[in-house]
């Protein structure tokens, strides 16, 4: 069966899936292409507002439901309790995805310990944490999928990405820990590194790049729903799409 043929055939009726940086590129594309697959869907960004307006641009739905809940994963006590909630609501959660991120791009002696701070909070506390609290949960069921978004930068390393790839080796460095430490409670990991992805991450950075030339967002959520779709015994360990014009091999 050829992918595109596995993407329109994904049913999820029974599973909870949460996406985390719901309101991001990635995480409202893969929400939107969810929700015609009958899982129920958790969706988690900071902002609240912006949770509102993409739930109400979700496609019909295939008698699932939608919880928004605005959190703040860099604060673990704000995690715990969307954990909480979810459960609350759904009584469990079979899928994490991990989509949030955000990106500082400078030279090395140009990096203030603000910058160091808000990658390492953000891309590497926020992912452990929402990690170690949704493992909790599926440990219980023993079943579970945590899909991390690492992106290239968290394999090949780039000039003026020091403390970006810091974060993003660290999300790489704990996610394989925890996949050997869980592995006997079937919790799966799967690690996406995706090349640049034209998607408002880029829209703060002041790196020259030729936006055009990336990947497209449907692209990054085609993949995590082709794991998803993986059957129960297999686990897709790695991803790695890149654009054309910017290999790493």
């Amino acid at each position: 069966m050829i992918v595109g043929d596995v993407l329109r055939n994904v049913k999820m009726r029974d599973k909870v899936v949460m996406v985390v940086g719901a309101t991001g590129g990635i995480g409202s594309t893969l929400a939107q292409k969810l929700a015609p697959t009958g899982a129920s869907l958790v969706l988690v960004a900071k902002d609240g507002d912006r949770l509102t307006s993409l739930a109400a641009q979700l496609p019909e739905m295939d008698g699932n439901k939608v919880l928004n809940i605005p959190t703040d994963i860099t604060d673990p006590a704000q995690v715990e309790v969307l954990m909480q909630k979810a459960v609350a609501q759904f009584g469990k959660i079979d899928v994490l995805v991990n989509a949030a991120g955000a990106g500082i791009l400078k030279q090395y002696n140009k990096l203030e310990p603000a910058d160091l701070d808000a990658m390492l909070d953000l891309n590497l506390k926020g992912s452990f944490y929402t990690c170690q609290a949704a493992a909790n949960v599926m440990k219980e069921n023993k079943a579970g999928h945590i899909c991390n978004v690492i992106g290239i930068l968290g394999k090949h390393p780039m000039a003026m990405a020091a403390a970006y790839c810091a974060s993003k080796y660290g999300v790489v460095g704990f996610s394989k820990c925890m996949a050997d430490e869980l592995k006997r409670f079937g919790i799966k990991f799967t690690l996406f590194y995706f090349g640049g992805i034209d998607t408002p991450f880029w829209d703060n950075v002041s790196l020259k790049v030729d936006r055009s030339k990336m990947l497209r967002p449907e692209t990054a959520a085609d993949a995590v729903l082709f794991a998803l779709s993986a059957e129960p015994q297999a686990v897709p360990m790695e991803v790695n799409i890149q654009p054309e014009s910017h290999l790493f091999f």
